[in-house]
């Protein structure tokens, strides 16, 4: 290595590139790369998110349909045989709650739980959320456990 083979590491050196409207004599005065006229020339040009020039953007020639029910609540199905799953993995003993569920992944934090009904459960369970259908509720009382609406 010597004086001759010197450069800067790599990514190092950030070059700004041709300096644009400064003056005649930089080759980039004048209309400073913008060209002529229009909307893009002018100072303060900033474009609508999905601007096509004009043409009828896509989110408008889309047409819409259906209803959305801004009062709808979802509600996060668990089902009884995933219950009895994890009585067989003995994750779980007797009481079913909120936090169980969240711990073993089954739910996420803001949700609201819905317990269903496939699968049979063998495990007598004190299942607590916040409904159950007809079909889960029966299964559980049948089992011998508690469904407890949150």
């Amino acid at each position: 290595m010597d004086l001759s083979n010197l450069q800067p590491a790599k990514g190092s050196v950030k070059t700004q590139g041709k300096r644009v409207g400064r003056g005649q004599g930089s080759g980039k005065g004048g209309t400073a790369t913008r060209g002529h006229k229009g909307a893009k020339s002018r100072s303060g040009y900033s474009k609508k998110i999905g601007f096509e020039g004009g043409q009828m953007p896509l989110q408008r020639r889309v047409p819409k349909f259906g209803f959305n029910n801004i009062n709808r609540v979802e509600y996060q199905g668990v089902n009884l045989d995933t219950l009895q799953q994890l009585v067989d993995d003995k994750k779980i003993k007797d009481t079913v709650d909120f936090e169980t569920l969240f711990a073993n992944r089954l739910v996420d934090k803001n949700d609201l739980v819905k317990v269903l009904g496939r699968g049979e459960l063998k495990a007598k369970l004190k299942v607590s959320a916040h409904k159950f259908s007809a079909s889960a509720k029966a299964a559980i009382e049948a089992a011998g456990g508690e469904a407890i609406t949150l």
